[in-house]
């Protein structure tokens, strides 16, 4: 048996977590970089599309696509930071000496982050 097992499996649980987090930011990522060509096919297809295909092509090339490159690498940054603070955390487990929490929290630094990232992605939505 592993001594602290509940631990350990508190420990994974939460990483997964993390991963599975991670990949549903990468996936909406992905979404916010393809959109562009599902806005370019429907376009086509539309009447009068040829009026209209000048300046479909000007917004699908904008700002989306370095938003959802933006969101694949925070993903993808996301899933590195758990694994290096799942690794941490299990080592610290494993450590008999009894250990104090960090200063800095990486659950409230990323908090921040991610409101600061809907509030910035919020007011460009409204403001265009």
């Amino acid at each position: 048996m592993i001594a602290g097992f509940t631990d350990h499996a508190a420990n994974e649980r939460t990483y997964l977590a993390w991963v599975r987090t991670g990949i549903a930011v990468v996936a909406f990522g992905f979404v916010i970089e393809k959109f562009n060509l599902f806005l370019l096919a429907t376009a086509g297809t539309a009447p009068g599309a040829e009026a209209l295909r000048p300046h479909l092509a000007k917004i699908s090339h904008g700002i989306s696509r370095y938003e959802g490159i933006v969101f694949i690498l925070g993903g993808v940054g996301l899933m590195l930071l758990a694994t290096a603070r799942f690794v941490r955390t299990t080592r610290l487990l494993n450590d008999p000496q009894t250990h104090m929490a960090s200063a800095v929290r990486t659950e409230l630094v990323l908090s921040g982050l991610l409101i600061v990232l809907i509030a910035a992605y919020s007011t460009y939505l409204v403001i265009s």
